[in-house]
C-alpha cells in the first residue's frame, strides 16, 4: 500500500515537461528584455546583420540570435599624456592637453571603428605633435586659443566618419627646460628695457618740439625773451655761493639794474619783496626796450 501511494504522488511526464517549458520561457524573456537609459543606445546585430540603434527604454534582444553593443552618448573626457615636441624655432617643450568628445552616431561608432576611444586618443596625440611642431614657441605661448581651435577642427574632421564629435580641445600645460626659462626671463627684461628707452626718447622728442616752438616765439617777442632771461637769473641767484657771468650781448642789463636799484632805494623798501621787485623789473625792461626801439627807428 505504501508503494502505491508513492507512485500516485509522482507527477506525470506531461506535467514535468510543461513545467520545464515554462521555466525556459521565463528565462528567455528575462534574458531578452533590456532596459536602456536615456543617455545610452544599443546597436543590435541579428545573425551578423546590423539592425540599427535602439533605445532608450525597453529593448527586446533575442538570445543566441542577436548580439548588441551598448554606447554611451555623454561627453567623454580624454586626457592626452605629455608629448615632447620640437617647435618650429627648435625649442623642446612638453605639452599635454584635454579632448572633449561624444558619440553622435552610434551605428558608425560601432561599425566604422573597432574602439573609438582608443582611436580618438591616438589621433589626438599625433595631431597635437603635428600642429604644435609647425608653430614657433612664442605663438605657442601667446596664441593658445587659436591653436586649441585649430586642433579641434582637425580632430573633428578626422573623427566625423566614426560618428564621433570633438567639441573642444584645451592645451593644459607647456613645460620647458630651466635653461630656456632663464633665456626667456632675459628676453623679457631686454624687452622692458627697450620699451623704457623708447618712452624716454619719445619724451625727449616732445620736449625738443616744445622748446623749438618756445624759441620761435621768443625770437618774435624780444621782451618776452628778456623777461625769461631775467627770471632764469633770479632763480640762479638764489644760490649764495654761485657767480653768474653773462655774455656780451646782455644789452642794457647794467643800466636796467641801476634804475631798479635807485627806485628801490628811493621807495625806502627795507625788506625784500620778490614779487614787487620782479614787477618793477618787468616795467623797467619794457620801458627800456621801447626806448631802444624808438632810438633805432630815429636812426
Amino acid at each position: 500500500m505504501l508503494i502505491v501511494r508513492l507512485l500516485l504522488q509522482i507527477p506525470s511526464v506531461d506535467a514535468i515537461a510543461g513545467v520545464i517549458v515554462v521555466i525556459i520561457i521565463l528565462i528567455i524573456v528575462a534574458l531578452s528584455i533590456k532596459v536602456i537609459r536615456e543617455y545610452e543606445r544599443v546597436v543590435v546585430f541579428r545573425l551578423g546583420r546590423l539592425l540599427g540603434a535602439r533605445g532608450p527604454g525597453v529593448v527586446i534582444i533575442l538570445p543566441v540570435i542577436d548580439r548588441f553593443r551598448k554606447i554611451d552618448l555623454r561627453v567623454l573626457t580624454l586626457d592626452i599624456p605629455k608629448q615632447r615636441i620640437i617647435t618650429k624655432d627648435n625649442v623642446t617643450v612638453d605639452v599635454d592637453a584635454v579632448v572633449y568628445f561624444r558619440v553622435n552616431n552610434a551605428n558608425q561608432a560601432v561599425v566604422k571603428v573597432q574602439d573609438y576611444v582608443v582611436a580618438t586618443s591616438l589621433l589626438s596625440q599625433t595631431t597635437l605633435r603635428d600642429v604644435l611642431g609647425q608653430v614657433e614657441f612664442d605663438e605657442l605661448l601667446t596664441k593658445r586659443e587659436e591653436l586649441n581651435k585649430r586642433l579641434q577642427v582637425i580632430l573633428d574632421e578626422f573623427t566625423d566618419p566614426w560618428g564621433v564629435k570633438v567639441s573642444a580641445v584645451s592645451i593644459k600645460d607647456v613645460a620647458i627646460a630651466v635653461e630656456m626659462q632663464r633665456a626667456i626671463a632675459k628676453q623679457a627684461e631686454a624687452e622692458r628695457e627697450k620699451r623704457s628707452r623708447i618712452i624716454m626718447a619719445e619724451g625727449e622728442l616732445i620736449a625738443s618740439e616744445k622748446m623749438s616752438q618756445a624759441a620761435e616765439y621768443y625770437t618774435k617777442n624780444i621782451a618776452a625773451m628778456r623777461l625769461r632771461e631775467l627770471q632764469t637769473w633770479a632763480e640762479i641767484a638764489r644760490e649764495k655761493n654761485m657767480i653768474v657771468v653773462t655774455g656780451g650781448d646782455s644789452g642794457n642789463l647794467g643800466p636796467l639794474l641801476g634804475i631798479v636799484k635807485e627806485k628801490i632805494q628811493s621807495s625806502g623798501m627795507q625788506q625784500k619783496n620778490d614779487s614787487n621787485t620782479r614787477a618793477m623789473i618787468r616795467e623797467e625792461t619794457k620801458e627800456l626796450l621801447e626806448a631802444t626801439k624808438e632810438k633805432k627807428e630815429n636812426k
